[in-house]
């Protein structure tokens, strides 16, 4: 070969590893994904009303800019030093700006709100919420504002005072909030009506509920905090639906048509204002009606539809209005197998199943002015892609984004143009403007942020689950100088729950930085989505009913066979780490399939299903009335002594999700039986550890494997 030659590919390979010589340190990859590492995105984007341009941020928010998408170089509308001069104000970004109309935003520091008019360079403080407030919620018009304090709903008048909407004296009854701890799609406990001459509301009772003690180590001595907290099988709280009539000043509620303990969700107004429609499922979680309701009296007019399930019901999307003249109403269900959208008028009668996917709707986009045209999130045939599509009312489905990936995307007011921005596995974002034709203009590519870093790769892979047909997802995540000669220890991260999706096609297909820091200590880090995890339709969801842990043990057995397929894994050193559901299948692997995994590393885990909240419990347990055979199965403290291996269990000693009852009945347990087991506590954290403090956990639980797993 010729020297020069030689020399140069030599000269190019040095420089090229040079490039690539900053090593990530543990603190970058867990406070920095989301900030240093953050790809260059369009930040802000908002249609402006009924127009076809558009506003964004420029300046980390300090500029809002104004374009369209035959020009995307915007010019600047107005600055922040010009609002500010103008409210008199103090804001440091536009971040949470809300367009009202085409020439009026508004911004809120959290307790005032102002609204400023870009075309007059004027505006004015129109409503100040009190200190203590909570919940804050505008109507459509973005003119009002209403907020709970302490148990109580209020809304700032067009005067802007204060006028109270409940005044309970029984702190047990609480309005205005979300309820069955947020299940259900419950995101609030607020509902203008779409002209504002009502205010809709969640109340619930909790009298009854049992109280659960949290330990406050911040005062001295040490004070109780009392949370409610409902028990799988225990009393639970007793829901009202309340609508308070602004202009008579009258409230009328809604309670159950069934048991008191019955779950009123997933309110929606009509466009007209005469009707709420409400979702009421049963305690048991497998009969729900979907029934209309007179805003006025608060009478019950007639049910719209019922769908029943053996396993569960779960309706998590309010009925949606894709015209603002009509009552007709789109309406999710997975009663075929996958989340499809269904079109029925107000009398209940089916007009027309809209789509009739093998794949699962994730979410409503909204739709076209005319009403004529529905726009939508779903999969598609990839359950790791959310994808953008539309649908008419008749039916006729088009695939709006053309390309794999997780996509965010805003339709305008016709749908003539939508913004798009996009992520997968080679792609660390893309920002396009795409026409009714389906014609993109590329707008923002960001750079790949790590390219000067030692970055492991993902390889996504499928194998087959435990019943030896449904095909599972998997990612193995494998150092930057990666030698298939070697052998490699594995740290395998799991949640295998309901409602989660650890693998996604999106940039770093949806890991998380920490995993590529402990790929470059030597390790390979492993993960598969198996059978009760989310995205992949209700049978593959729902096959975890009554028996958790079962079915989702199996598959991730069934990963540790392919890793030992692998010539270059080291099956004797496997280690386990997940948290929540996470935790609880580390704590169920490492004592249900002793010596599999040398080390495990169980954060916040569920251990006996009984001490979990009722809402989520009873859907995938029913109660041990019920189902005793399947919380004897599933409970952890039943298998201490199977223990084999380093066990580490950490939890937050404020956590009112999981709460800290199931790791120290865990503890007690392993103690009885003279096992020993490390436990970490996180004094005053909640379920999560988070702040500066993650970095401090995600080193004891890394640094746990790095010296146990051996």
């Amino acid at each position: 070969m010729n020297k020069n030659l030689i020399a140069f590919v030599s000269f190019f390979f040095v420089m090229a590893t040079f490039g690539q010589t900053k090593k990530l340190t543990l603190e970058e990859s867990v406070l920095q994904q989301y900030r240093a590492f953050r790809p260059d995105q369009v930040l802000g984007f908002q249609w402006l009303p009924e127009t076809t341009q558009f506003v964004y941020f420029e300046e980390l928010g300090r500029k809002l800019m104004i374009a369209n998408p035959k020009n995307t170089k915007g010019t600047e509308l107005v600055s922040l030093s010009e609002v500010n001069t103008a409210l008199k104000s103090d804001f440091r970004s536009f971040w949470g700006v809300e367009l009202r109309d085409r020439s009026t935003f508004v911004l809120t520091d959290g307790s005032s709100y102002y609204d400023y008019n870009f075309t007059t360079k004027k505006g004015n403080l129109f409503a100040t919420t009190p200190e203590g407030a909570a919940n804050q919620t505008m109507n459509s018009s973005k003119d009002r504002v209403a907020f709970t304090e302490s148990n109580n709903l209020y809304f700032i008048d067009k005067n802007n005072s204060k006028v109270a909407v409940t005044a309970e004296t029984n702190s047990g009854i609480v309005s205005g909030q979300t309820y069955a701890r947020s299940e259900f799609g419950i995101t609030g406990g607020i509902f203008w009506s779409p002209q504002s001459s009502y205010l809709a509301f969640y109340q619930k009772d909790e009298t009854e509920v049992a109280d659960y003690p949290l330990l406050d180590i911040n005062q001295t001595p040490g004070k109780l905090v009392n949370i409610k907290y409902p028990m799988i099988g225990q009393k639970s709280e007793k829901p009202r639906v309340g609508i308070y009539n602004l202009a008579s000043k009258q409230t009328v509620f809604i309670t159950p048509r069934g048991a008191v303990d019955a779950y009123l969700t997933n309110l929606s107004w009509t466009p007209d204002e005469k009707f709420v429609l409400i979702a009421e499922v049963n305690r048991e979680q497998n009969n729900m009606s979907l029934n209309l309701y007179n805003a006025q009296t608060g009478a019950f007019v007639r049910t719209l539809l019922n769908e029943k399930n053996d396993r569960w019901v779960e309706p998590e999307h309010p009925a949606f209005f894709p015209s603002k003249t009509s009552n007709n109403f789109v309406w999710f269900s997975e009663k075929d197998g996958f989340q499809n959208l269904y079109f029925y008028s107000i009398e209940g009668k089916l007009i027309k199943q809209l789509t009739a996917n093998k794949f699962v709707t994730q979410s409503i986009l909204g739709s076209n002015t005319a009403g004529t045209e529905i726009y939508f999130k779903a999969t598609g045939p990839n359950g790791m892609n959310s994808l953008a599509y539309k649908v008419d009312l008749k039916g006729k489905q088009t695939l709006l984004t053309k390309t794999d990936g997780t996509h965010t995307v805003a339709v305008n007011h016709d749908g003539s143009y939508f913004f798009d921005e996009y992520s997968n596995h080679n792609t660390p974002s893309k920002s396009v403007l795409v026409d009714s034709k389906l014609n993109e203009t590329v707008w923002v590519e960001s750079t790949n942020k790590y390219k000067d870093y030692q970055m492991g790769t993902s390889e996504i892979k499928t194998i087959k689950a435990a019943d030896g047909t449904t095909d599972l997802v998997t990612r193995l995540i494998k150092p930057s100088n990666f030698d298939a000669t070697k052998k490699y220890p594995v740290l395998v991260y799991v949640y295998g729950g309901p409602h989660a999706q650890l693998i996604t096609n999106s940039y770093l297909d949806g890991a998380s930085l920490w995993m590529y820091w402990m790929a470059e200590q030597g390790y390979l880090v492993f993960t598969v989505d198996n059978r009760g995890s989310d995205n992949r339709g209700f049978a593959f969801e729902s096959i975890i009913h009554g028996r958790l842990g079962v079915n989702e043990m199996d598959d991730q057995m069934k990963g540790v066979d392919y890793l030992k397929t692998l010539p270059y894994v080291d099956a004797s050193r496997l280690a386990v780490h997940g948290w929540s559901y996470g935790g609880f299948m580390t704590t169920s692997l490492m004592l249900r399939q002793p010596g599999t995994f040398t080390t495990g590393i169980a954060g916040g885990p569920v251990t006996d299903w009984k001490y979990y909240e009722a809402m989520y419990g009873e859907r995938y347990m029913d109660t041990p009335a019920e189902n005793q055979k399947g919380f004897d199965e599933a409970n952890t403290l039943n298998y201490v002594k199977n223990l084999k291996g380093k066990l580490l269990l950490i939890h937050g000693t404020s956590d009112d999700v999981v709460v800290m009852q199931h790791n120290l009945a865990l503890v007690k347990k392993f103690i009885e039986a003279e096992k020993q087991v490390d436990f970490f506590p996180y004094p005053m954290h909640q379920h999560n550890v988070s702040g500066k403090d993650r970095v401090h956990l995600m080193r004891k639980v890394l640094d746990y494997v790095l010296e146990n797993n051996k």
